[in-house]
């Protein structure tokens, strides 16, 4: 009778514990003032300083990357959809208001391969780098059987605080406010189902590999930045569903925001695939971000100083895309 291993079934164990040795050193890059040394443990650590908070509040995210994986595939590029992953979560932390602390990933595969978790690992401590979010922990898992040879998924966990007196909800935006939209830097990490079937695979794993590729935008120093001098009053990542569906949460009852769509320049990518698409502008702004990676509400009095701010200090565009109006809770895009 042939004898059976967990190796054999297919699962290596050892190619795992090597990897987690490998990575070690790259995680202790993301230690911020928090950051309890606990690698390979089964829990992460983490110790936030509260004495800055007089009634603090626990903020919590998960989001992954969805189909914008299959590209990566295609393309033999690996590095980058790990920053795509922590961008995803840590900049929906940041819309109230909170500071991200730290992250955790979970990666799955049917076999695991040393050069691609360690290329995807790089971009996931490069995201936390760029947020200043510690990586206290993560899952790697070895899934034969459910996933294709090359096939992963990835998935993250952030966790941010915020003192309930800061917090940004939306619940002081009224009449007069103006819209504040900040540049993205393509697609980010939403509406890649539609981008697969608009090109074919060939283009997408050769010419347009590049552009449809880039990492997403982490706002987190830009945010909270304006959080700290300005008078913001709500934030929307914008993400799948576009400017409706994300800018609608921020809206108190009674007040309307009006986005005027010919006030940021349209990137090259998206008229790339209205055109080869067919697609009617409305479907556009339904599916993607189209330029604009983050919307901020602020008082009128305050807008062009708030944008002149994010230009001087973080050399991040920005443009005055909308108001607020009395009227019916919706989001109008004209």
């Amino acid at each position: 009778m042939k004898k059976l291993s967990y190796k054999k079934s297919g699962v290596d164990i050892n190619k795992a514990n090597l990897f987690i040795n490998k990575i070690k050193p790259l995680i202790k890059t993301t230690k911020n003032r928090g950051w309890v040394s606990n690698i390979g443990g089964f829990s992460g650590l983490f110790k936030p300083d509260m004495s800055k908070y007089k009634n603090p509040l626990i903020v919590a995210a998960t989001d992954g990357v969805g189909s914008k994986l299959m590209i990566a595939k295609w393309a033999g590029k690996h590095d980058t959809i790990g920053i795509d992953l922590v961008a995803m979560c840590v900049n929906d932390i940041i819309t109230c208001g909170a500071e991200p602390l730290f992250f955790l990933d979970y990666f799955a595969t049917g076999k695991l391969m040393p050069r691609v978790s360690y290329e995807m690992m790089k971009g996931i401590v490069k995201g936390c780098r760029i947020a200043g979010s510690a990586l206290i922990g993560g899952e790697t898992a070895e899934l034969p059987g459910m996933y294709k040879p090359g096939d992963y998924d990835l998935a993250g966990f952030s966790v941010g605080i915020v003192d309930k007196k800061n917090i940004i909800d939306g619940s002081k935006i009224k009449k007069g406010d103006l819209i504040l939209g900040i540049a993205s830097t393509g697609l980010h990490s939403n509406g890649y189902s539609l981008v697969r079937k608009v090109f074919s695979r060939r283009l997408l794993s050769t010419n347009l590999a590049k552009e449809v590729l880039k990492p997403t935008a982490i706002y987190v120093k830009p945010i909270l930045g304006l959080t700290k001098r300005f008078n913001v009053k709500g934030i929307a990542h914008i993400t799948g569903g576009g400017f409706r569906d994300n800018m609608i949460r921020l809206l108190p009852k009674k007040v309307s925001a009006i986005i005027f769509r010919d006030t940021w320049p349209v990137l090259p990518i998206f008229k790339l695939i209205q055109k080869k698409g067919h697609m009617e502008y409305g479907e556009m702004f339904r599916t993607f971000n189209m330029g604009i990676g983050m919307t901020v509400v602020l008082p009128r009095d305050e807008i062009l100083s708030a944008r002149d701010y994010l230009l001087k200090k973080y050399k991040l565009k920005s443009w005055v895309i909308g108001e607020i109006l009395q009227g019916k809770k919706r989001v109008e895009i004209i």
